[in-house]
């Protein structure tokens, strides 16, 4: 079975359980069939199929089984909310859409600030290495220590922490 015989599998086990877990005297208990269509082309494996109830969940996809998908379906919470699904599914995954559905923190300015000036400095690349390579050049391998935070920072006036020196939150590289 193909993964995208799967998800429609899934999806449509998913709408129906929530029906069925509805108490008997909910309108869902009595929820019919108003559509229903399933349409599979033998030639090139493409399918069709959708359907709707009379208590508002509806489903709809097409695709070329094993290869791609793409649907949506909805229904109402108990609280009366219309939830809409869309989604994909092709080579890169199930990719589902809906307002409902979690989206990620906004990125911090900072950090957005910080990767732009990466992108438009990529000459700067390495530069850490290259300063590491010179402190270090001689020394035995292993015998490097990191820095405590803020080291590299410090002004040229302030006491320095040397490579080498062990304080109680190094770590050895």
């Amino acid at each position: 079975m193909s993964k995208i015989n799967v998800v429609v599998l899934v999806a449509m086990s998913v709408l129906l359980l929530a029906v069925q877990a509805r108490p008997s005297d909910s309108p869902d208990a009595h929820a019919e069939i108003r559509s229903f269509v399933n349409e599979l082309k033998q030639g090139d494996g493409s399918y069709n199929y959708q359907f709707e109830t009379s208590n508002g969940i509806a489903q709809q996809e097409q695709g070329v089984g094993g290869y791609y998908a793409s649907g949506s379906s909805q229904y109402y919470t108990p609280e009366g909310q219309l939830i809409q699904l869309t989604y994909t599914a092709d080579e890169n995954g199930f990719q589902p859409q809906g307002e409902h559905l979690p989206t990620p923190h906004p990125i911090p300015e900072a950090i957005l600030k910080s990767l732009e000036y990466n992108r438009n400095h990529p000459e700067e690349d390495g530069e850490y290495e290259h300063h590491q390579h010179h402190q270090s050049h001689g020394q035995e391998q292993g015998a490097q220590y990191l820095q405590p935070a803020g080291a590299l920072l410090a002004p040229a006036s302030s006491p320095v922490v040397s490579v080498g020196q062990v304080l109680p939150y190094d770590r050895k590289v």
